[in-house]
């Protein structure tokens, strides 16, 4: 069973209750699940979200719109994701997070693909991110159940259990079989993730564009407009992947 896990929270410092805010007439979390269900490799979603009071509104909303939703600690994400992975009996768990709404379900089927064809225990897009030629919002991280069980009994420090795959990427993990989707053409520089109030404005001005244009939103058509309207871009430039990690 291969399954996507959304890992959801109320509780960002940075712009609070994120999840649930709009783009357009949808929330994030709708907007991103609407996307992605159109992947061919995917045959569950869930969100998974923390057992904190303050998450009860993504459980009501998700009980409401009919997704599956699984609850469990909060800054323990690893212990998180096994528990939800092990419940729904997955065998292969496709990582997202809910301030990505503009996953691309094309970039999904690549990152499974190309994580069966390579026969690893993790494949990303935007792992590592050294080497990661793809904007930041567009991350897909695949990885086997077994891999994730190994993790999650072997991984000792905060920044692992919080981060999920840390653990799985990083030098003192090495003897796990890592892949990376390569992409010829250099969009890191561009961002379509939602941290901050700023990233808000880019991916409703983004949504109305792409309505605009009459076209889905795949990763080259984002960018295409981002090209187009280099005001848009320059809302948020001065946030770039990966701020706010502890390494």
């Amino acid at each position: 069973m291969i399954g996507a896990i959304i890992q959801a929270r109320m509780g960002s410092s940075r712009l609070p209750g994120k999840v649930l805010k709009e783009i357009g007439n949808k929330t994030l979390l709708e907007f991103q699940i609407d996307r992605i269900r159109q992947a061919s490799s995917l045959q569950k979603v869930i969100v998974a979200t923390s057992t904190k009071k303050a998450d009860d509104p993504i459980e009501k909303y998700c009980f409401t719109n009919n997704i599956l939703c699984f609850r469990g600690p909060e800054n323990d994400v690893l212990s998180r994701y096994f528990e939800c992975a092990s419940f729904y009996k997955l065998t292969t768990i496709i990582r997202l997070t809910a301030d990505c709404p503009f996953t691309d379900p094309e970039i999904i089927d690549k990152v499974v693909n190309l994580f069966f064809e390579q026969g690893v225990d993790y494949c990303s897009n935007t792992v590592p991110p050294d080497t990661s030629h793809w904007p930041d919002g567009s991350d897909v991280e695949v990885f086997s159940f077994q891999a994730l069980e190994r993790a999650h009994k072997e991984s000792i420090k905060a920044d692992d259990r919080e981060h999920v795959t840390f653990y799985f990427w990083q030098e003192q993990s090495h003897r796990f079989k890592t892949a990376q989707l390569l992409n010829n053409n250099d969009w890191s520089k561009y961002r379509f993730t939602v941290d901050y109030p700023e990233d808000l404005k880019v991916v409703n001005l983004l949504s109305n564009e792409i309505k605009s244009r009459n076209v889905f939103g795949h990763i080259e058509e984002i960018i295409n407009i981002l090209k187009d309207r280099p005001d848009i871009k320059k809302l948020n430039e001065q946030y770039y992947f990966g701020l706010g990690w502890k390494q």
